[in-house]
């Protein structure tokens, strides 16, 4: 027999829940505003914003951008960071106790020194173009994300399985993408989510890493509020949220999300 939520919990419950839906829906009726400046509710109905958005071609190349650098900075990360999980699961026990913890710094260190520190490095010491910069830095944003969320898929696998792989005659690298990878599938893409999404949304090391002609859609939209009031930056950040929707659908339809958040 269900037992029946304590009223006080319902409250809260539904308190919280309203609490985070609230900016969403400001943002969302500020969208579809008719009026030329962000108001809350909505002075008439128009998708002016939204044409307006789409027209602009500094966003069509930031979110380009944006883009660009989240797809393969993830992607990056992902080819240091799976191996790197495997090692700290596999091996713990022979590494030093700080090992794992250095690919942990990006996400301790404050992302405004983390960004400075970059831009000393990447664009003064090494001189490197812009796009590369951005490409490095957001390697290393994303990598914890997927040392920590790929890690966690590991730590439930029976590596006795490889084990066995390896004992009927298969070489340990063929072992790896056969019976490995396989049984983490899931934490990979859970990994890839989490790092993009945090890629695309990332400003304070965008801030440092772009250049004249570069930017990335947050530092658009940042430098864009300096001059303008109107409710296009909403217009945009519903676009986010329709993008991020439809990834998760596409998650869900392809994996399932309770596959994924294994």
């Amino acid at each position: 027999m269900r037992k029946s939520l304590h009223p006080f919990v319902l409250v809260m419950g539904t308190g919280v829940f309203l609490f985070l839906l609230a900016p969403l829906v400001i943002i969302l009726g500020a969208a579809f505003s008719d009026t030329t400046y962000l108001t809350f509710p909505p002075q008439g109905l128009s998708l002016r914003w939204f044409e307006n958005v789409l027209a602009k071609q500094s966003f069509i190349e930031a979110f380009k951008t944006s883009l660009i650098v989240a797809t393969f900075g993830t992607t990056f990360a992902l080819i240091v960071g799976v191996p790197v999980a495997y090692a700290l699961a596999r091996y713990r026990s022979g590494l030093p106790s700080w090992y794992g913890s250095i690919f942990f710094l990006p996400v301790l260190v404050p992302e405004i020194v983390f960004g400075f520190a970059l831009l000393k490095t990447v664009i003064v010491a090494l001189e490197l173009p812009v796009m590369t910069a951005l490409l490095v830095g957001h390697t290393i944003l994303a990598i914890p994300y997927a040392v920590r969320v790929v890690g966690a898929s590991l730590a439930a696998f029976d590596f006795s399985a490889e084990e066995a792989a390896k004992s009927l005659g298969c070489p340990p690298v063929k072992s790896f993408f056969v019976v490995i990878l396989p049984n983490i599938a899931s934490g990979i893409v859970a990994a890839f989510i989490l790092a993009f999404i945090t890629s695309l949304n990332d400003v304070s090391i965008s801030l440092f890493l772009t250049g004249p002609g570069v930017s990335t859609l947050p530092i658009e939209l940042f430098t864009y509020v300096e001059q303008y009031f109107d409710p296009s930056v909403a217009a945009v950040s519903v676009l986010l949220m329709v993008l991020t929707v439809a990834v998760m659908v596409i998650v869900e339809r392809s994996l399932g999300l309770s596959a994924v958040m294994r």
